[in-house]
């Protein structure tokens, strides 16, 4: 079990007896919408929304007048401290992964318009291939190194004391856990595996000899960016016939669009992060 699936499970424990206004709608927002991410079983990029409709939120959150008072005590210093390391963390994770996405649309859009120059006819698609894969080897170098960042700084502080201020605390920490477990899900999804690394550097012999291991293996991948991979690799070396060449452009099209959507998601999340951490900065800096 890795470091940010065991955080998540032990924020799944945090219960918030005090809530600040505790009637209040925006309180109750977002207690619910953190219990409905703990437990969803949906995927990272199905959890998308329900972090844009909580950060919507947060702000509005730490606009409320018995939040401000709680935060604004001279000797709550050192929570503010650490929500803002924390809000910085989520911003700067944030910002690769919708990056991230960007520049995987971007290579897929590419891809794309070089196939759908060949689709009238039988085509070699060699180059185009290993030219996708290249980006994507590239993007998986940011990827890594975004990851093993992730894991050396996200740190749990105790909280031992049942405050108005505590539960805020502990409300944006568990936002921020939930947030960097779906951040870290999405890079890795789009990572490209050793692999499949490795088989876009072989030589074109070799990739001959091994596109029979990943045939009619497509259909096998549960991430669809993993499916195009093996569609697309299961045809180096081959000539490809239009109804193959259609086939592979509706799916590529299908990850392309649902990429942007994620794209789309993240923007608006990092909007809402941007907003929350200049409210806390107005905090520190009364």
């Amino acid at each position: 079990m890795d470091t940010f699936t065991e955080i998540s499970k032990a924020a799944c424990h945090v219960r918030y007896s005090s809530l600040p206004s505790k009637t209040h709608p925006l309180a109750a927002f977002v207690e619910e919408k953190l219990a409905s991410l703990r437990t969803s079983s949906g995927s990272a990029g199905q959890k998308l929304g329900g972090l844009k409709d909580l950060y919507e939120r947060v702000d509005d959150l730490l606009q409320l007048p018995l939040t401000q008072q709680a935060l604004s005590h001279e000797h709550q210093d050192k929570h503010l401290e650490e929500m803002l390391d924390g809000s910085l963390r989520l911003l700067d994770v944030c910002g690769t992964t919708r990056d991230v996405y960007s520049q995987m649309k971007e290579s897929m859009q590419e891809l794309e318009s070089s196939l759908r120059r060949k689709r009238g006819a039988e085509s070699i698609i060699e180059n185009e291939v290993q030219a996708y894969m290249n980006s994507r080897k590239r993007l998986s170098k940011v990827i890594s190194k975004c990851l093993k960042k992730m894991s050396k700084e996200l740190t749990a502080f105790p909280l031992d004391k049942d405050s108005d201020l505590v539960v805020v605390v502990r409300m944006l920490k568990e936002a921020e856990e939930i947030s960097l477990t779906v951040f870290q899900s999405l890079l890795s999804s789009v990572s490209l595996s050793k692999t499949r690394s490795r088989h876009a550097g072989w030589s074109i012999m070799s990739k001959l000899l091994q596109s029979r291991q990943v045939t009619c293996q497509a259909e096998a991948y549960a991430n669809e960016v993993d499916k195009v991979d093996a569609e697309l690799l299961n045809l180096i070396g081959k000539t490809t016939s239009i109804v193959e060449m259609q086939k592979l452009l509706k799916g590529i099209k299908a990850l392309e669009s649902s990429i942007q959507q994620s794209e789309e998601e993240l923007e608006c999340i990092y909007r809402g992060l941007l907003k929350s951490r200049v409210s806390l900065l107005n905090l520190h800096s009364d």
